[in-house]
């Protein structure tokens, strides 16, 4: 944080006296344009609602969508755009009404904001508002020294819960959107398509739930750390063949809920290979190359298809998983960059695709 100043002599204090110019400066991590980031000084946030709060951040996790964004990849991106929605950190002020959180408490940022007047919203699924707004995409997010939210969005933190690890709560409400869209039960089969990061997370929250969780990748190494974190059975899609093995381990049915964190024309088109009827897949793709699906697919064995944005709800979910000990977050993290070792953090992800689960910048 700085304080751009310039002094000039007061002829009734007799002293030299400094005056602000422009207000506090912070530093931000910002995308200033494609395949251009950098570490700029910005406006430090003041409270001028009743409901606002000012955290004072200590890590942001790089997520695929921010990659995406720094790519020029995600056609919602607004730039130049501080990046970031995965935030953690201490409460540093509040408005006049703020009764939820106070000075010091640690907290969680849920990272979008709704109309609440929209049909959606209205429905209880402000996460598919008309008028959406997602820190880090259509608005500045939270790679900042301070960030400044509405008070709904500060979730406080349970106490056996570093804020190291508490920023996986934010990408592990993801999975908890997709099992909860896909109706995931104690009875069903999971097939997660897909061991990045969210494949990951959609796996521990439909074990929590009492599913039996399959998981594909092409990494073994991926495999064997999804068995630790919610898979019962993998799949190695270059070695075997995945529709094979799905039916044989559900007794020739095929999945009940097929979660494709994959994302892209072949696995949204193979899912409904891998259903069973009466099955249902769940969509978390933002991929807009078209998809041929024969109608068949869908009526002969009345599975249904449903998408699944960000979430609604689910971090009280998440966060009392954590606090019941749930959630294992061992090994998640794979390294920590400085703010001002960002570009290479990014750089990091590029290089090592298929070892990367979480990277996450520290900004003190």
């Amino acid at each position: 944080m700085s304080l751009e100043l310039k002094g000039e002599w007061d002829n009734d204090l007799k002293c030299f006296s400094p005056k602000v110019l422009g207000g506090l400066k912070m530093k931000s991590g910002i995308i200033e344009k494609v395949g251009v980031i950098k570490i700029k000084e910005t406006p430090m946030p003041k409270i001028e609602k009743a409901n606002d709060v000012i955290i004072k951040v200590k890590y942001v996790g790089i997520c695929g969508s921010d990659i995406h964004i720094y790519h020029g990849q995600n056609a919602f991106a607004k730039y130049p755009l501080v990046w970031g929605h995965e935030i953690v950190g201490h409460v540093h002020e509040v408005g006049s009404e703020v009764t939820s959180v106070k000075v010091g408490d640690r907290v969680v940022v849920e990272p979008f904001i709704a109309c609440g007047k929209c049909y959606s919203c209205k429905n209880g699924r402000r996460n598919a508002c008309q008028e959406l707004k997602v820190f880090g995409a259509h608005i500045d997010g939270g790679c900042s020294e301070y960030f400044k939210v509405p008070e709904s969005n500060a979730h406080i933190l349970p106490d056996n819960v570093s804020l190291e690890d508490a920023v996986l709560i934010e990408p592990f409400t993801i999975g908890a959107q997709a099992c909860y869209r896909g109706q995931v039960t104690k009875d069903d089969f999971v097939f997660v398509m897909g061991g990045g990061t969210i494949g990951l997370t959609v796996a521990e929250n439909a074990k929590i739930l009492g599913a039996r969780v399959i998981l594909s990748d092409i990494v073994d190494e991926k495999l064997d750390f999804a068995k630790k974190h919610g898979a019962e059975f993998t799949i190695n899609a270059m070695k075997e063949n995945v529709a094979d093995r799905i039916f044989e381990i559900t007794g020739g049915m095929g999945a009940n809920v097929v979660i494709d964190s994959i994302c892209n024309k072949k696995s949204f088109e193979d899912a409904l290979t891998f259903v069973s009827n009466a099955g249902r897949v769940v969509e978390l793709s933002f991929n807009t190359t078209p998809s041929e699906i024969a109608p068949i697919l869908l009526s002969k064995g009345e599975v249904s298809i449903m998408g699944s944005r960000h979430q609604t709800n689910r971090f009280p979910v998440v966060i009392d998983y954590v606090r019941d000990e749930k959630i294992v977050f061992e090994n998640f993290i794979t390294a920590f960059y400085p703010l001002e070792d960002m570009e290479k953090a990014f750089k990091y992800i590029e290089q090592h695709l298929d070892k990367t689960r979480k990277v996450v910048i520290k900004l003190y």
